[in-house]
């Protein structure tokens, strides 16, 4: 009994070390699925790290790269824009030397004398205006815009006194040099009306005033000088500065044309009246020639008609002197024809 017993309990020990043994192989078999399942995670986690900080390592160049032609671009572009500056200051200084040589009345004449120059030749012929043209009573104006008669231009612009307003420091001090500058206008106003406006030398009963500068000219017609542009209105001289006095010369120019246009028109009317008056008389000999055509048909068709009956008689006179014999004197006589006229054209 015992034997039997010990022998089943070794089975079974045998039987449960198996089972044991197996329990530990089955879940050391699991437990290696499992690390190689996580290291196969792991491996595509590390790729994908990989993958991703290799595209961010590209866009992290690329956007370097173009922050640096960006910078290159921005350095470039503040090199070019120092040479601007520096060329700007050198302009600067050019102007504070044509400021500092136009300071003298003269100087600042001559300028704009040489700025009207320049925008007469752009607009107009060379036969339309004239520099420095001289009246009678030895007046010079600084230029004539010849259209039927002559057109004055002053460009001898009182600045001096305007310079004085926009330097002044204080409300005094500017309302002093713009008094001046009212009275230098004024005067200057009254000059170009009695020296320049002339009819009876052939000009128009009006001048311009050219203003050099668009500044002062709005100052005349908008600013506290407003009154000093009725006045010179009122004395019949316009004032303009270089974009309205453009504009002045363009609707001289398109007069002009029209002048032109109108000049070639009265041509044409008189080589068509010349053309008209030969037509007359052309058809004056075509109708004479017709005339005599007419009468030169009907002598044709005199004649005509006297050779048809001529003719006529002829084959009488022929059947008859086959029948009968010759004829004697007499009857020649009778079937002799009348005779034609010699020249049917001549007749009158």
């Amino acid at each position: 009994m015992i034997p039997y017993l010990l022998i089943a309990l070794i089975a079974l020990v045998v039987v449960g070390a198996a089972a044991l043994v197996a329990v530990l192989t089955w879940k050391k078999g699991q437990s290696g699925e499992r690390e190689h399942d996580l290291d196969r995670r792991l491996q595509a986690l590390v790729e994908t790290l990989d993958r991703r900080l290799g595209d961010l390592d590209t866009k992290v160049d690329g956007r370097l790269q173009s922050a640096s032609e960006t910078t290159n671009k921005i350095h470039e572009r503040l090199g070019k824009l120092g040479e601007a500056t520096a060329q700007m200051n050198d302009r600067v200084k050019d102007l504070a030397k044509l400021e500092q040589a136009l300071k003298p009345p003269k100087a600042r004449g001559g300028f704009g004398e040489l700025l009207l120059e320049n925008l007469l030749r752009d607009k107009l012929p060379p036969s339309h205006y004239q520099l420095q043209y001289g009246f009678k009573g030895g007046e010079r104006v600084d230029a004539v815009i010849r259209v039927e008669r002559l057109v004055p231009v002053d460009a001898k612009f009182p600045l001096d006194n305007f310079h004085r307003v926009v330097e002044a420091t204080s409300d005094s001090e500017r309302q002093t040099h713009e008094k001046a500058f009212g009275r230098d206008l004024k005067t200057h106003i009254d000059a170009i009306s009695s020296k320049y406006i002339r009819p009876a030398e052939g000009t128009y009963d009006f001048a311009f005033m050219y203003v050099p500068s668009e500044s002062v000219y709005y100052e005349l017609v908008c600013g506290k000088t407003g009154a000093l542009y009725s006045y010179a209105l009122e004395k019949r001289v316009f004032p303009v500065s270089p974009t309205t006095f453009t504009a002045y010369l363009q609707v001289i120019v398109f007069g002009l044309r029209g002048l032109q246009v109108e000049k070639h028109a009265q041509e044409v009317m008189a080589q068509i009246t010349g053309l008209q008056k030969d037509f007359g008389r052309f058809k004056e000999d075509f109708d004479l020639v017709g005339t005599h055509l007419g009468r030169a048909q009907s002598k044709f068709s005199d004649a005509e008609r006297r050779i048809d009956r001529f003719e006529g008689k002829l084959e009488q006179s022929t059947e008859h002197m086959a029948i009968e014999g010759p004829l004697d004197a007499e009857a020649v006589e009778e079937y002799t024809p009348a005779p034609l006229p010699l020249d049917p054209i001549s007749a009158p």
